[in-house]
């Protein structure tokens, strides 16, 4: 019996196995992603924030946002 891979380098467009309920919306990857970050983001001490040239303010309404919220501001 052959080995028939599933995907193949040559496919001609890749298609995720996850698709959102609702056309637009982000996927799941993403929104994972978002809330790990902004978890991160909100342990950070103030030394940390000030290397990456973002004010406790910011960083806290960064935190604050719902992970399905990934849109760039």
């Amino acid at each position: 019996m052959a080995f028939i891979p599933l995907r193949t380098a040559s496919s001609a467009q890749f298609r995720p196995w996850f698709k959102p309920a609702v056309p637009g919306w982000p996927n799941f990857r993403a929104m994972l992603r978002a809330a790990i970050t902004r978890r991160q983001l909100a342990a950070m001490d103030d030394r940390m924030l000030r290397d990456i040239g973002i004010s406790r303010v910011d960083a806290l309404q960064e935190a604050d946002r719902l992970p399905w919220d990934v849109t760039q501001r």
